[in-house]
């Protein structure tokens, strides 16, 4: 069974954050969860985030507009990722976490 193209940006997105050591999860929907939640969400040292995932020229809906403002609002850090910003995955954990340099 072929990936989707969101899928394929789920997955990256998934393994940048496994790479960081950031915790994560996908929310169940589909009836059983709150609609509009963003795909991912998680937490990077002790800071909430969310990412919603869309593929070429997807756009968020005015629900998940809403769910991410109210994140970004609340103090979190909420993000639209698609394959051509995935870059900004690792810009928004260097926001939550800046590394430090060393001091010598």
């Amino acid at each position: 069974m072929a990936q989707t193209p969101e899928k394929k940006v789920k997955d990256k997105v998934r393994k940048m954050l496994d790479a960081a050591g950031a915790y994560h999860f996908m929310p169940a929907t589909g009836g059983f969860g709150a609609s509009g939640v963003p795909d991912i969400v998680g937490c990077y040292h002790g800071t909430f985030f969310a990412i919603e995932c869309k593929a070429g020229a997807g756009r968020t809906t005015a629900l998940q507009d809403r769910n991410l403002g109210m994140i970004s609002k609340a103090g979190g850090y909420a993000e639209v990722i698609n394959e051509n910003n995935l870059g900004d995955v690792q810009l928004m954990l260097d926001r939550i976490y800046p590394k430090k340099p060393c001091a010598m």
